[in-house]
C-alpha cells in the first residue's frame, strides 16, 4: 500500500481568481467560467461514485493502483481498491485495511495527514477562493489544465494541477510534493448522486486481523 502524506486541508482544490495574472486577455473570464462550472457541479451533489487509478512517484520509481470511489455528504468516502485495500471514512474517523498485511487501522479524520482525506470535501465544499495565490490556464480539449501554487510555502505541496473536463467533471488530478514526489488521480465514469447504502461507510475488522485503534 502506497502510504501518501498530505496536510489535512478542505482547500486542497482551490484556487484563487487573481486579477491581473498574466496571459491571454480571455484567459481569466475562461477561468472564471470552468471554475463556476465546477462549483456548480460539484456542490450541488449529495454523493458520487467514480473509478479512479492512483499513481505515486516517488525516487524514479511509480506504484500504481485502482479501484472506486464512493462520497457522501459530508465527509464520507469509501475506496475500494481492486487489490482489496480499503480506505473508508465515516465523517468522523478513517478506518484503513491492508489485507496483505492482515492489518486494519483507525484514526480521526481531523488528524489525518493522508493524501486522501481532503477528497471527500469535494461535495459541497468546492470554494475558489481559498489557499492558492497563483495559476496557470491552459484550453485542453475543450476543458481546461490549470496549474495552481499555494500561497504559503507551510504546504506540503509545491504546485497542483488538475484536468477539468468540457462537462465540469475533474477528470485528473496531480500533486507535487516538497520532496518532489508526484501523486496522480486519473478519474473515469463518474456517476452523480447514486443510491449509496450506509453500510458502505461503516468498516467492521475481519477476524484475525490485527486492529490499532490510534484514536485512543
Amino acid at each position: 500500500m502506497v502510504m501518501i502524506k498530505h496536510i489535512y486541508s478542505a482547500g486542497f482544490f482551490l484556487l484563487v481568481l487573481a486579477a491581473g495574472a498574466p496571459g491571454n486577455a480571455a484567459e481569466p473570464v475562461d477561468l472564471q467560467r470552468t471554475l463556476k462550472g465546477v462549483e456548480d457541479r460539484y456542490n450541488k451533489i449529495q454523493t458520487l461514485q467514480v473509478k479512479f487509478t492512483e499513481n505515486y512517484t516517488a525516487k524514479g520509481r511509480t506504484r500504481a493502483e485502482s479501484g472506486t470511489l464512493y462520497l457522501r455528504k459530508k465527509g464520507k468516502m469509501r475506496w475500494e481498491y481492486s487489490a482489496g485495500m480499503l480506505f473508508v471514512s465515516d465523517g468522523k474517523f478513517i478506518f484503513s485495511y491492508y489485507p496483505e498485511e492482515h492489518r486494519a487501522e483507525k484514526m480521526s479524520m481531523k488528524e489525518t495527514d493522508d493524501m486522501r482525506a481532503p477528497l471527500a470535501f469535494l461535495l459541497g465544499e468546492v470554494n475558489f477562493e481559498r489557499d492558492f495565490g497563483e495559476y496557470h490556464y491552459k484550453p485542453q480539449d475543450g476543458g481546461a489544465l490549470i496549474t495552481a501554487l499555494p500561497k504559503s510555502d507551510k504546504f506540503p505541496y509545491t504546485e497542483v494541477t488538475f484536468l477539468i473536463a468540457p462537462d465540469s467533471t475533474i477528470r485528473r488530478l496531480e500533486v507535487k510534493l516538497q520532496n518532489n514526489d508526484l501523486m496522480a488521480f486519473t478519474f473515469e465514469g463518474e456517476k452523480k448522486n447514486p443510491l449509496l447504502s450506509d453500510a458502505l461507510f461503516q468498516f467492521t475488522p475481519p477476524k484475525g486481523v490485527e486492529f490499532d485503534d490510534l484514536t485512543r
